[in-house]
């Protein structure tokens, strides 16, 4: 008995505590980061959580979370700058969302990047946006309604945006390192924006008022040679960039029609990218198979003629070649392979690779032949098989 006790206390002892412990009370959760170059400096801005405003029911005047801002040479060096201004030690284990400035981006991203590659204590499951047409910093500072934590708002817009609004997509840490260090392919990221009143958005005004007088929108795709921003695709070429690197996983398109339009949502697509080659000369095949639903009408048309139906896919299947068409054109004006078509050519024929390699981006690509076959098929007509429309003779 005695020895058990004696064994029991030992134990205890070891277990008593633990050196590298944090305590909650200690830290301050950082769940958004912003950087920003401003002349030869980094600025960085934290948005930390303030606990008991993010879990409280009750009613208060006080914000859900608070900024605060450093210079520094390095971004490590502005991180621990912070600790003049915040009374906890910051915390980056709960990072949701990384925003960059659109300055800082045009410069180049990666060394803003190392730290966070590199610190343990960095998790790599967070979002990286570009801010556009605002600073990083501003974006930061918006207050949003229904989510108490403005992180929380981008991070799961994102992630409902590119489940069913194709123009979006989720880059997280080791993606878009992977992508930065493949000599076949280059990154893109999502923009995001401040929509209505600046001034307002850091204010609690802001979540008070209906409708709220500043909104984060995430706007389309930031296009990257190498780590640098160049250039921006629009909604059309953003969605046909989702579609080339087999990234759908739902989406609508209206389509004009009989004078009037029909909604189509699409709820699967398969992209497969194959390469041919002749006399040396690669030539990339692009096969996009999609199936979708007539989500709305607005035209008067007979759904349950085949003709129609054919009809709609043929109008479908012809914007898609055009839509996939410009966004590879996009990207060839300012040569960068953003689709990976580099990484497929090496896949398939290793030794064409390596010849093409080196000048790949700036004239490989440019000057790449491609044929896009877009192949849509519409599988059901919802729950009726014509419009209501049709009986009231076009809805006059």
């Amino acid at each position: 008995m005695k020895k058990g006790i004696l064994l029991l206390m030992m134990i205890s002892l070891l277990l008593n505590g633990c050196w590298s412990r944090k305590e909650l009370t200690e830290l301050g959760i950082v769940s958004a980061m912003a950087i920003d170059k401003v002349n030869d400096e980094y600025l960085l801005t934290v948005q930390v959580v303030n606990p008991g405003d993010i879990a409280g029911k009750t009613l208060t005047t006080r914000v859900a979370i608070s900024t605060y801002e450093s210079k520094g040479k390095s971004v490590f060096e502005a991180i621990r700058k912070l600790s003049k201004e915040s009374p906890r030690r910051l915390y980056f284990a709960h990072l949701r969302i990384v925003v960059i400035g659109e300055e800082l981006a045009r410069e180049g991203i990666s060394k803003s990047l190392d730290l966070m590659s590199r610190d343990h204590e960095f998790r790599t499951d967070f979002y990286i946006v570009v801010a556009k047409e605002h600073t990083a910093f501003q974006i930061v500072n918006v207050l949003t309604p229904i989510e108490k934590n403005p992180s929380s708002k981008i991070f799961n817009s994102i992630e409902v945006a590119e489940r069913i609004w194709a123009p979006t997509v989720g880059v997280k840490l080791d993606e878009i390192i992977n992508n930065l260090t493949s000599k076949g392919i280059n990154p893109v990221l999502t923009s995001i924006l401040i929509s209505g009143d600046l001034e307002t958005g850091g204010d609690l005004e802001n979540v008070e008022e209906v409708p709220s007088p500043a909104t984060l929108k995430l706007g389309n795709l930031a296009i990257f040679k190498e780590d640098k921003l160049v250039g921006w695709f629009n909604q059309e070429t953003s969605k046909g960039y989702n579609y080339l690197t087999d990234n759908v996983n739902g989406t609508v398109a209206v389509l004009d029609y009989k004078e009037g339009n029909v909604t189509l949502e699409f709820i699967n697509s398969i992209t497969n990218i194959n390469v041919v080659t002749k006399n040396g000369t690669p030539k990339i095949i692009v096969d996009v198979y999609s199936e979708a639903h007539i989500g709305e009408v607005q035209a008067e048309v007979d759904l349950l003629k085949e003709e129609n139906i054919k009809e709609l896919e043929e109008i479908v299947n012809k914007r898609g070649e055009k839509v996939l068409t410009e966004a590879i054109k996009k990207a060839q004006e300012l040569q960068t392979d953003v689709f990976g078509f580099g990484e497929a050519i090496h896949r398939k024929d290793p030794k064409l690779w390596k010849k093409l390699e080196k000048n790949w981006h700036d004239e490989g690509f440019p000057q790449l032949d491609f044929q896009i076959n877009f192949q849509a098929t519409i599988r059901r007509l919802g729950t009726k098989n014509e419009s209501y429309l049709n009986e009231m003779g076009g809805g006059q």
